[in-house]
């Protein structure tokens, strides 16, 4: 059947999918209308030429029989109508074949049809279906070989050539069939790896997106609840705050259509391609402590390692963002600590605390709202990288998010990237 014919069940593009093996190897329901591709027209073309091409063959073998006239004729009324039948395989494909069978018992001229039925039956229906049709194909075979005995050979021998005849037939539907169910199972495959890689893909951007995005908000929310809460400010200090909201403001713009334009594809004539946004490295975590304290925030940066990979160094830079973040979300103006420690060959960690606000208020001027999906994000950014993250509260009174990243000897250019 052609692949048109879910949407005219009503499925939609989802069920679609998943609907083509029962339209493809028709393992679904039968009987409704049929919709031919150039493809399908072009095979049953050649499937009607030969069934024709071989009940003319018989037709010739009857004649040199001298069979009474009134046989003959009935042969050569069932022998067209077989042919004609032929384009009803689509259909009726099991009741074709079933009907041509039982005919064949007797009538000669039908037999090309009959093979070509059970030809399509074999191919578009399973086994508990194909199976019994061969079998009554096979049955069919005693009456005839009793009752149309042919001059030339003998009756063993005529029983011989049917059966080989109906079981080559079958077993070249069975092999067709069996080619249908294998490229479509590829295609399947691939469709699923090009889904999961899309996926890969929309989750990749969207936590580059929260990484870069929650930074410069949180810097805006932090310098405009200073403003809401302390009217009465200096003016130096209001201009220096409404300086850093325009700053942030214009740098969160500029990350927004930089990493936007990672989904931009070449222009239709491939001339234009844009190239992925420039990467932070572990050497702009200095430059990432100094916003923070310019923002207002006490952060101190205890580096013991330089010169990184850039991917590892990448992984890291956004998992310090984002606990510096954090940290200005829900601890205030608290002091925080940043540690980088690592070797080559082992592990890159690095370790964010800060003391615990002594109670909770029930409403903090300032506070910026979260629903700990950073924290999740910068979990899952470890696990990728192949390392770990810890994060919660101490005994010590700190809240510390750990991190440990694996520092291979040797990277490649892949890995730095």
């Amino acid at each position: 059947m052609n692949v048109t014919r879910p949407r005219e069940d009503g499925l939609r593009a989802h069920e679609y999918r998943w609907a083509l093996p029962s339209v493809l190897l028709g393992d679904g329901g039968a009987g409704g209308r049929v919709r031919r591709s150039t493809r399908d027209w072009i095979v049953d073309t050649a499937m009607f030429l030969f069934a024709c091409g071989l009940t003319f063959l018989s037709m010739v073998e009857l004649d040199a029989q001298n069979q009474p006239v009134p046989l003959m004729a009935v042969e050569q009324v069932t022998g067209a109508l077989s042919c004609v039948s032929v384009w009803l395989r689509r259909r009726w494909p099991v009741g074709l074949a079933v009907v041509l069978a039982v005919l064949s018992s007797y009538l000669e001229l039908v037999g090309g049809a009959a093979v070509v039925a059970l030809f399509t039956v074999a191919v578009h229906r399973p086994f508990k279906v194909s199976g019994p049709v061969t079998l009554l194909n096979l049955l069919t075979l005693a009456p005839y070989v009793v009752l149309r005995p042919q001059t030339d050979m003998e009756r063993g021998w005529a029983a011989a050539l049917g059966v080989a005849v109906v079981l080559t037939v079958f077993a070249w539907g069975i092999v067709v069939r069996a080619r249908r169910q294998l490229v479509w199972s590829l295609r399947q495959r691939a469709d699923g790896a090009a889904e999961e890689a899309k996926r890969l893909e929309r989750e990749r951007i969207a936590r580059e997106m929260h990484d870069v995005l929650a930074h410069r908000i949180s810097m805006l929310s932090l310098h405009a609840g200073a403003l809401e809460f302390r009217p009465d400010a200096p003016a130096a200090e209001i201009a220096r705050a409404a300086g850093a909201i325009r700053t942030n403001a214009h740098l969160a713009l500029q990350d927004l259509r930089e990493v936007i334009g990672v989904l931009r594809h070449s222009a239709p004539d491939g001339d234009e391609v844009v190239p992925d946004r420039p990467q932070p490295t572990l050497a702009d975590l200095p430059a990432l402590v100094e916003e923070c304290r310019h923002a207002g925030m006490d952060v101190q940066l205890d580096q013991r390692v330089a010169g990184a990979p850039e991917g590892l160094g990448r992984n890291l830079y956004r998992i310090v963002q984002e606990a510096l973040t954090n940290a200005r979300k829900h601890a205030g103006a608290v002091p925080v600590r940043v540690v980088v420690a690592g070797e080559r060959g082992k592990e890159l960690s690095v370790e964010v605390s800060n003391p615990l606000w002594a109670r909770q208020p029930a409403r903090i001027p300032g506070r910026i709202p979260g629903a700990g999906a950073g924290l999740i994000g910068l979990t899952e950014r470890a696990e990728l990288a192949g390392g770990r993250l810890e994060h919660g509260a101490t005994p010590q009174g700190e809240f510390v998010v750990r991190a440990w990243l694996p520092w291979p000897v040797e990277t490649t250019r892949e890995d730095d990237t």
